[in-house]
């Protein structure tokens, strides 16, 4: 990392003005951006992200959902770091974040925030699915628009545009049919719009070492709240006291295991379109899968 950017900032008008750098030290486990601790001399720690100047928009995007997600949090149960300060420099762009120390713990309040958030978040939504401006979901596009819908919205909005950049390595399930079936069946749901995380796997998440769920690195929008349980099964890692105190707060339908390979089908699209692999032929199963059960409805 730079050290004279975060000094720059350090040295400007702003919440961390006058401060000191004391030590910086790497921090594993991104893939997109670089990511620092950052300890000043008063002894206050920061979490940085640094991004490349044609990344700039993702660290952007990022720290606005972030900020959003803030606003229909309990924390008492659920931390979700608030941007300290975004910087765009003329070759790279810097978020500094607070530092939080994380434990390996019991799950409950994890789950209870995000059951309270999706909550929250239902009751003061604007009775509409999707998000105002195109975001991110990894390195590519989430495309933005609204919809009444929530079929119409997750198949146009989410599937569609991840099934084209498929083509270019070698998808072809032009299926039109498959398309209304699956936006008929998942408007029979009917669900409420929830501000959803939109990545919620387990590296996005940590146990704060007071006891509170943390997550970030959010890809956020207007959702069946199903979105996030499905992708919580995706990679797994997360405990039975994780699920049980969510519902404790809002319980599922008992129809949302029926969903879960729906949602997660646009997790593994992606996937494949970033890092192929496997999940190129991950992905054509669960279609051919999906296609089968739409068929036998």
């Amino acid at each position: 990392m730079d050290k004279v950017l975060i000094e720059e900032i350090l040295s400007s008008n702003g919440p961390l003005s006058g401060e000191q750098i004391k030590e910086v030290l790497p921090v594993n486990g991104g893939c997109i951006h670089q990511a620092w601790q950052i300890t000043l001399k008063t002894g206050q720690k920061l979490f940085s992200k640094t991004a490349n100047l044609e990344d700039f928009a993702m660290l952007d995007c990022e720290a606005k959902g972030l900020s959003i997600l803030n606003k229909y949090i309990n924390p008492d149960f659920l931390i979700i770091p608030k941007p300290i300060i975004i910087k765009r420099f003329s070759t790279s762009g810097v978020l500094l974040m607070p530092w939080f120390d994380m434990n390996i713990g019991n799950e409950q309040n994890l789950g209870k925030g995000l059951a309270l958030m999706h909550k929250e978040s239902s009751l003061k939504s604007r009775k509409m699915f999707g998000w105002d401006k195109d975001g991110f979901i990894g390195t590519k596009k989430q495309i933005g628009g609204w919809r009444r819908n929530w079929g119409d919205c997750f198949v146009n909005l989410r599937l569609i545009p991840q099934l084209q950049m498929a083509k270019a390595w070698g998808l072809d399930f032009n299926n039109t049919h498959f398309e209304s079936q699956l936006i008929s069946y998942l408007n029979l749901h009917e669900p409420l719009p929830s501000l959803v995380h939109g990545d919620l796997w387990k590296g996005n998440t940590g146990i704060h070492q007071n006891g509170e769920g943390i997550i970030f690195d959010p890809a956020i929008w207007w959702a069946d709240r199903e979105v996030d349980i499905a992708m919580t099964k995706l990679f797994g890692g997360f405990s039975s006291k994780f699920y049980e105190a969510y519902e404790q707060i809002w319980k599922l339908p008992s129809s949302y295991e029926e969903r879960i390979n729906i949602y997660n089908l646009y997790h593994l699209l992606n996937h494949a379109n970033i890092f192929g692999g496997s999940y190129k032929a991950q992905s054509l199963a669960q279609l051919k899968k999906l296609a089968s059960f739409l068929n036998s409805i």
